[in-house]
């Protein structure tokens, strides 16, 4: 087994769902959560991932959103933050790889900026370790908005009269760097998502979810050991481990070991500028994490994203390799990809199709319901191509070939079902209605 590569959030103790964990009292330092909560982020939850001093204030908020829309933040005025990160569409931009200024496409895939605010680290490779961090590195980079440095960003925005204005009331001085990036990271931290239809069903409406879905629940802690990285329960409500893994996507494309000895001599550990080019600009992209701490065991390691309205934000993986979450789910019932660097967790799954379409069906009620409409406009586009199955390798995920391990074990439904049970695994049924 791959000994874990890093940062790991430390919500096992805190993130209180209302449900079976009391929340510690705030301390008088602790940020104060809005009054309104979705019932998949807890007041707890909140009051961690949000640093004292960097509340969103409605004003703060209001000037973040304005930055994150603004394209002359851009060396050539066309891109802006919601370029790439639309907020109709999740968040996202519906492509496999982003595009910059002068249509420039980086080497990543844009990953949503909703729940953001809870993730240990920004980035898939975790080179930023605050929204703050990750604001002020696209808008340097070449290939994205393309500005030269910060002094010209500054200089930019301080012309324009009505931003001088703003700052000057939200923080009180003249426009700098580090303000701009606390503003879109204000806006950012309100960008919360928790009330999907799994949550219904978790919190008791046990006719929330199909039958399909719920066995698509049951093999997802089951068969499918979706939970061993994106486990979803009371003490990790947003369904990430938040940790990095080799799961053999890059492996598609590149020789990881003669990449790895040629990383060591170019990258500069600590190099902010440096690592953030190197990702989304050369062939070490596909070494992940790797970039970030230069440590082997990274090589070809990604942060585990959040399952979180993942019907509305595919294409999937760092490179958006994968179209579909039938393509996700053929990746991993195949093992991966082999590469001397896969994670220790990776084997076959030994799905069957009717499987794997109950774990897709499951999949798409974790989308917030207020995307419900792109949600099944998503789910009608999937599986139009759901016989399109380039991942697909049914030999080696059912054992007929290759020597990728044996099977998790399958629990008897009829005995004990987890999806019958009660708020994220609690042991006390939800309610007395039986599967329906």
């Amino acid at each position: 087994m791959r000994l874990p590569s890093g940062v790991v959030t430390v919500l096992a103790v805190v993130l209180n769902t209302g449900v079976g964990l009391a929340a510690s009292p705030p301390s008088q330092a602790s940020s104060t959560p809005p009054l309104k909560l979705p019932p998949g982020v807890s007041a707890t939850l909140w009051r961690l991932a949000v640093p004292p001093g960097s509340e969103p204030t409605p004003e703060k908020v209001a000037l973040g959103e304005k930055l994150f829309r603004e394209k002359r933040l851009s060396a050539d005025n066309t891109v802006a933050c919601m370029t790439c990160h639309e907020p109709e569409l999740g968040f996202t931009d519906g492509k496999a790889l982003s595009e910059g200024i002068r249509q420039q496409k980086v080497t990543r895939n844009s990953p949503t900026v909703l729940n953001a605010l809870f993730n240990a680290t920004q980035f898939w490779d975790g080179r930023a370790g605050t929204l703050e961090d990750q604001a002020k590195l696209p808008i340097l980079n070449p290939r994205e908005m393309g500005m030269p440095d910060e002094a010209s960003v500054v200089k930019k925005v301080r012309a324009i009269p009505e931003y001088a204005a703003e700052f000057q009331k939200v923080f009180g001085r003249e426009v700098n760097y580090d303000d701009l990036a606390a503003a879109i990271a204000a806006f950012e931290r309100m960008q919360f998502s928790g009330s999907a239809r799994f949550d219904k069903f978790i919190t008791g409406d046990a006719k929330a979810l199909t039958a399909s879905e719920k066995n698509g629940w049951a093999l997802f802690n089951g068969k499918a050991r979706c939970n061993s990285c994106h486990a979803g329960n009371a003490v990790s409500p947003l369904f990430s481990d938040q940790k990095f893994h080799n799961i053999g996507v890059a492996a598609h494309k590149q020789d990881f070991v003669t990449l790895a000895r040629k990383g060591v001599q170019v990258v500069r550990t600590g190099d902010e500028k440096q690592i953030d080019e190197l990702a989304l600009q050369t062939e070490f992209s596909e070494l992940g994490r790797f970039l970030v701490t230069k440590q082997e065991n990274d090589v070809g390691s990604f942060k585990t994203p959040t399952l979180r309205n993942v019907g509305i934000t595919g294409p999937y993986m760092h490179d958006g390799s994968l179209t579909t979450l039938w393509d996700v789910m053929d990746h991993y019932n195949k093992g991966g990809v082999a590469n001397p660097f896969l994670d220790g967790g990776m084997q076959r799954l030994g799905l069957t199709e009717p499987e794997i379409d109950d774990v897709v069906a499951f999949l798409f009620t974790l989308t917030d319901t207020k995307f419900d409409k792109l949600n099944k406009e998503q789910l009608a586009k999937q599986r139009a191509r759901k016989n399109t199955r380039p991942e697909r390798d049914t030999a080696v995920a059912l054992g007929k070939k290759g020597n990728l391990g044996d099977l998790a074990p399958n629990p008897d439904l009829s005995v004990k079902n987890p999806a019958d049970l009660g708020i994220y695994g609690d042991v006390t049924p939800v309610t007395t209605t039986k599967q329906q």
